[in-house]
């Protein structure tokens, strides 16, 4: 079996544009998307510390309204990072990881008119906002591509490298077990394996070692577990009291729709979840993750009609709909899929 891990061919002109801005410039501000998950963070920290390893000078920006992290991926280090813009941030080439829209980044610090931007990305609905735009929607994970710029950079992985580059590959892949896992994703694997990562320590900080009130908010979303349409939509939503009953944070949620769609006829997976930082109570806003289980809906679609965006089988989007508004939604935009 070939280790070639290029990209796909169609990408390798912006693949060089990018590896030869990085080579050019001497300052960067990394930035992601707002609530970053672990490819985004992994790809974050990753591209920070390759830049440290050819000398650049760069900072991550993170909003202070980001923090605390979820619980999982507090155990990275974010040296480097800053929740205010840099002085000198009209000399740097703002590299955008993992964001297939540049208004998923609120930061009005990073959206100047004059502002250089190397645009690295994997979904397939990415806006191109960038100067330079390396998107792959093939990748499976921003992680992947920036280890295959971190290979054509002649950059060796350090343990710390590697280990976040992992978390970005593990937790996109859904521990390689989506359709997005190709042979290139194990290659990766394997190689930041023998750059380091302890395989079983990233499990148990992404997976295990969970807080009780992750657990009881879990129960008390598959308490609220309803089918639509036969089960081709399964769906369940959290209030504000589920969280205060629980004594939960607002990221604990991550996960239950896993649950949901491991269930048998399941098309469409859907969480909804109030919005706890608002301060209506109960709050008008909700948070809704998509994820589709076969791939005969393509919940990206879904997502944009929505507002939203993200990938073919997994997307979500923000919405002000009341509950029986968002299922007749839900339950519309998936027959549309379904009966074409």
């Amino acid at each position: 079996m070939s280790t070639e891990v290029e990209l796909p061919a169609q990408v390798q002109p912006e693949r060089d544009r990018v590896i030869a801005e990085i080579r050019m410039a001497d300052k960067f501000v990394l930035v992601t998307h707002e609530n970053p998950d672990g490819d985004a963070l992994g790809s974050l920290v990753g591209m920070q510390r390759v830049l440290t390893a050819l000398g650049k000078d760069s900072v991550m920006f993170m909003d202070a309204g980001e923090f605390p992290l979820p619980y999982e991926y507090r155990f990275f280090q974010l040296e480097g990072l800053v929740s205010s813009p840099p002085a000198d941030l009209q000399d740097r080439t703002v590299i955008y990881l993992d964001c297939g829209n540049i208004d998923r980044n609120p930061a009005d610090v990073v959206k100047r008119d004059d502002a250089h931007i190397l645009n690295i990305d994997h979904h397939h609905d990415n806006t191109h906002f960038g100067t330079v735009n390396l998107v792959v929607p093939e990748a499976s994970c921003t992680a992947e591509i920036v280890w295959d710029l971190m290979r054509a950079l002649g950059v060796v992985p350090t343990p710390e490298i590697a280990d976040a580059l992992y978390v970005g590959l593990v937790t996109d892949t859904g521990k390689f077990m989506y359709e997005n896992t190709g042979t290139r994703a194990h290659v990766m694997a394997a190689e930041l394996i023998a750059a380091g990562v302890d395989v079983n320590a990233i499990y148990r900080r992404l997976y295990e070692e969970m807080p009780f009130g992750k657990l009881a908010l879990l129960g008390r979303g598959l308490a609220g577990v309803q089918r639509f349409d036969g089960g081709t939509l399964t769906y369940t939503h959290l209030t504000k009291d589920d969280y205060e009953a629980a004594g939960a944070e607002e990221s604990y949620s991550e996960g239950i729709i896993d649950h949901l769609r491991c269930v048998q006829g399941t098309r469409v997976a859907a969480v909804a979840r109030d919005i706890l930082s608002e301060d209506n109570d109960p709050p008008l806003r909700k948070k809704v993750s998509l994820r589709s289980t076969d791939g005969t809906v393509d919940v990206s679609v879904i997502a944009r009609a929505g507002g939203g965006g993200g990938h073919r089988q997994a997307a979500g989007f923000t919405t002000t709909m009341v509950e029986e508004q968002l299922v007749d939604f839900l339950r519309q935009q998936v027959a549309a899929q379904l009966d074409t």
